[in-house]
């Protein structure tokens, strides 16, 4: 913007002399023509001068940096040189390093050499008496003290001396205060740095050296994020592999991720005052960032983010401030100081209090570990989808929690006990994402009213393609075929007539979370049980109704129980909110009512055996799981893909799903009838052999439970990803609403979940 450009020009004349010269000149002129006492001001101008920049509030400014012989310090200058309201230096000190014949000309051309080599900002004599020459500002440590004391020039600041800072405090024998120590004043400058308009006359923003994130940036220019190009750089990094807080440069599509180099929107809308220049807050998110993930298992304050702010000058007291507002706001951003760490300052004011209320005689929904087999069997979630910056993932670390990666080979099994040749498997697989990859292009010129259902689009892309490419498909291949339409049955939750083929993937133009597919071997309620420690949960009490007519929200469970509140956050399965079961008063508006039906309630049924050996093992060979080929297209989605739930273990479990046009066949069954309908296509897949009766088992049945009926969402033909956004969005600032089926990014998941009621958390805590 023009002033921005303005102020680069003035910066960049500011370290020419002859320029200084002619401003000094005009501004005699207008001496002249606007005093009659001109003798006087003649005289004054020779003892001191004022600041030239604009604003600046230093009537007498003194020269911090003494390093030539003739430095004016409080007095006599033919110009000043601004970098803060507090801090100048004078025109003699400036030629001690501008200066080639000078003493000081090589040291600035040395400092000069690594930061151009480094960075990308200009190496202006300002720049280097900003990195080089100010002095330190450190804080004293002592609660009843508090007050920032300058450092003399030679004491370089590190983390371990913010830290231990006492006023008064020795440096090779030398003391930095007077026998008073604490009693003295604290310097006046630091009152002004606390204004809004200090910081709008800051020369040159802040860049911190020894930042904990410089191990993270190493692509970056050191300055374009915040830190120094002359301080050493940093490769070694000791973080979790699962955790990536920054983008690379060019990198894109990971979840939880941010630019290092550039604000986000929410970040702009809460910090408008770093819109011009966001160096100072990309320096301290970063810094904030990088040190949460580099301990993850201690809550991350403000007091420990400060010892690691390096960075000479009155700007250091200005950091130190902002620091507190940039962490709460990542805080309430839920990346960091999140998982299962106790808090100790909680979102809310301490006379808020938080109670909720469960249907179920138990917490987690439908997460819902079983240990009746000997393993832990999830009858809901188990897997985490991508573990790098997943907050599941970051959970199990802060527990100690190890959590099992899953391989990637899948043999597919024949009926029959042949095993599928892979180049068969990897072919059909091609084949069936090109049929996909055909679906995405034609989706991109269509509106919602010519969508049409994912079934009818794939036979349509498939049977085109066979008449064009004259390829005939064998009965294997074609078997094949219908595995992998199984398996994106399981992954929508529903049979493919029922679901968008425009939006049946909407999620994935959003980043996703990469890294392993892990299986929680413990289960998703170790973590559930952590979170819930020290909370409110009533058990066993189904809400009814919520009435927010008023001015505040009232509550009533089906046994009359009755609870006011100033808001509510809503967190029941799509299903519940589709038929009723809680009556708002208000209804709902009729926006949210529309999307509400615009998503379907997706059904998998799970089934878990236990067999008194593990009869699998030379087949499968340590694999993690094997597919079952449908021997016909009537019987995909019965026992399509068996895991095993303690591989290279002694348990043995066999855990499998039941997807698609499967779910109904099964749903009046008993479950020794599925159990034997199982063991059949196991004894087919293992015909080479006996296949024992199970010792144990157990068979889901989410679409008869009745507080979930339903086991994840997914977008019906006609909908839209849109449809989440407005489920997620709050009526009046009284109702919030919260789960998977309100997270557009990471629907379907416990992490999806879990981020809904981080992001609503926030919103409330806001408001």
């Amino acid at each position: 913007n023009a002033s921005g450009a303005r102020r680069a020009k003035k910066r960049s004349s500011g370290d020419s002399p002859g320029d200084g010269q002619t401003l000094r000149s005009s501004g005699r002129q207008i001496n002249r023509k606007a005093t009659d006492t001109e003798e006087e001001d003649d005289q004054s101008e020779k003892k001191y001068r004022k600041c030239e920049k604009a604003g600046c509030s230093a009537t007498y400014p003194v020269c911090f940096a003494s390093a030539s012989e003739r430095c004016a310090k409080n007095g006599y200058t033919s110009r000043w040189y601004h970098l803060s309201c507090g801090e100048h230096f004078c025109n003699e000190c400036f030629d001690h390093y501008y200066r080639s014949h000078k003493d000081g000309y090589e040291t600035f051309a040395a400092w000069k050499k690594t930061w151009t080599s480094n960075g990308k900002s200009e190496p202006s004599l300002k720049a280097f008496m900003a990195d080089q020459q100010l002095p330190f500002w450190v804080q004293c440590t002592k609660p009843e003290c508090r007050k920032w004391r300058q450092l003399t020039k030679e004491i370089q600041l590190t983390a371990s001396l913010a830290a231990s800072y006492r006023c008064g405090m020795k440096f090779n024998n030398i003391k930095t205060e007077g026998p008073d120590q604490c009693s003295q004043p604290e310097d006046l400058r630091v009152a002004e740095v606390t204004d809004s308009w200090w910081h709008s006359m800051l020369i040159l923003p802040p860049l911190f050296k020894e930042s904990p994130a410089s191990p993270f940036l190493a692509a970056y220019y050191p300055d374009c994020v915040g830190m120094s190009p002359s301080g050493s750089p940093n490769y070694c990094s000791t973080s979790p592999v699962e955790i990536s807080p920054f983008y690379q440069p060019n990198e894109c599509g990971k979840a939880l991720c941010v630019r290092p180099d550039m604000m986000e929107l929410d970040e702009l809308y809460e910090f408008p005052e770093f819109s011009r220049d966001p160096t100072m807050y990309l320096a301290l998110r970063n810094l904030i960032l990088a040190s949460w993930n580099k301990n993850c298992k201690e809550v991350l304050t403000s007091q420990k983010c400060a010892l690691n702010i390096i960075v000479r000058g009155l700007v250091r007291v200005r950091c130190v401030q902002e620091m507190d507002r940039v962490l709460q706001f990542m805080t309430r951003k839920g990346l960091i100081n999140t998982g299962v760490l106790a808090v100790k300052r909680p979102l809310l004011p301490d006379r808020h209090c938080v109670v909720v209320l469960e249907a179920r005689e138990r917490i987690g929904g439908r997460v819902w570990d079983d240990t009746s087999l000997g393993v832990t069997v999830g009858r809901g979630a188990q897997i985490v989808n991508g573990c790098v910056n997943n907050p599941i993932a970051l959970m199990c670390e802060q527990m100690g929690i190890k959590m099992h990666k899953l391989g990637e080979r899948c043999d597919l099994f024949q009926e029959g006990g042949q095993v599928t040749d892979p180049a068969i498997d990897k072919r059909m697989d091609f084949h069936f994402n090109a049929i996909l990859d055909v679906v995405s292009e034609w989706r991109k010129d269509k509106s919602q009213s010519q969508d049409t259902p994912l079934r009818e689009k794939v036979q349509e892309v498939k049977k085109n393609f066979l008449q064009e490419s004259g390829i005939q498909f064998s009965d294997l291949e074609e078997k094949v075929l219908q595995f992998h339409l199984s398996n994106l049955e399981y992954a929508c939750g529903s049979t493919l007539d029922q679901v968008s083929a425009r939006s049946w993937d909407h999620n994935e133009f959003f980043a996703q979370f990469s890294g392993d597919h892990t299986l929680l071997t413990k289960g998703y309620s170790v973590l559930l049980h952590k979170l819930a420690e020290g909370l409110d949960i009533r058990t066993k009490c189904s809400v009814q109704s919520i009435d927010y007519s008023g001015d505040v929200v009232k509550v009533t469970s089906s046994n009359g129980s009755q609870w006011t509140a100033q808001k509510v956050l809503v967190t029941v399965p799509l299903t519940l909110l589709q038929k009723n079961f809680i009556q708002f008063n208000p209804p709902l508006p009729e926006r949210k009512l529309k999307a509400i039906h615009s998503l379907g309630a997706g059904i998998i049924e799970k089934i878990a055996l236990q067999f008194p050996y593990r009869f699998w093992d030379n087949k499968i060979q340590g694999a993690d799981y094997f597919g079952h080929i449908p021997p016909s297209p009537d019987k995909r989605g019965m026992f399509g893909v068996f895991y095993d739930m303690e591989p290279q273990g002694k348990q043995a479990v066999l855990m499998s799903v039941i997807t698609g046009e499967a779910v109904p066949s099964v749903r009046d069954m008993e479950d020794k009838e599925v159990v034997e309908e199982c063991l059949k296509v196991l004894r087919e897949l293992f015909k080479e052999q006996e296949v024992p009766e199970p010792v144990d088992f157990f068979v889901t049945h989410w679409s008869k439970d009745m507080w979930s009926q339903m086991s994840y969402s997914f977008v019906k033909t006609g909908g839209s990803g849109e449809a989440y956004d407005i489920l997620a969005e709050d009526v009046q600032g009284k109702v919030f609403f919260a789960g998977e089926a309100t997270n557009r990014h990471f629907p379907q998941t416990v992490t999806g979940a879990y981020l809904s009621g981080v992001r609503e958390a926030s919103k409330m805590a806001a408001m």
